[in-house]
């Protein structure tokens, strides 16, 4: 069902001065900013070979991630994000275990256009996981 890794979610306050300080501190480069609409995010991801880092600041003030932001001023991890072949079958199965899938059913999309659906935290040891869909 898993296929991987896909990218580690944290959520800054400041996007550009994050963007800087992984570039001055660590030798980083972090790509383009994009804008996610519909989750309410301004994004840009390291890519780090087999994984990615995203950046996440809120690009609206009623978005999830600023709703995190006023819990967690400075920011923090936000989410893991896991590859999977087939949404459908992926979401499925872990409904069928007893999983609970987050949102009203509609399919959701990443800015790449990627198809994602949350697990509750509660059912996956306390984190938040977004799976992410990669035919093929």
């Amino acid at each position: 069902m898993f296929t991987g890794l896909s990218h580690v979610s944290i959520v800054v306050p400041d996007l550009d001065a994050a963007t800087q300080r992984l570039r001055e501190t660590y030798g980083l480069i972090v790509g383009e900013t994009r804008t996610n609409a519909e989750q309410g995010v301004h994004l840009a991801y390291v890519e780090l070979g087999n994984a990615r880092i995203e950046l996440m600041a809120p690009s609206r003030p009623d978005s999830p991630v600023a709703k995190f932001l006023e819990r967690n001023p400075k920011g923090g991890i936000h989410h893991v994000s896991l590859n999977i072949d087939d949404m459908q079958a992926a979401t499925g199965a872990l409904s069928a275990a007893g999983v609970r899938i987050l949102g009203d059913g509609r399919a959701q999309y990443n800015v790449a256009g990627e198809r994602i659906a949350f697990l509750h935290p509660a059912d996956f040891l306390g984190a938040l996981v977004e799976l992410e869909e990669h035919k093929g």
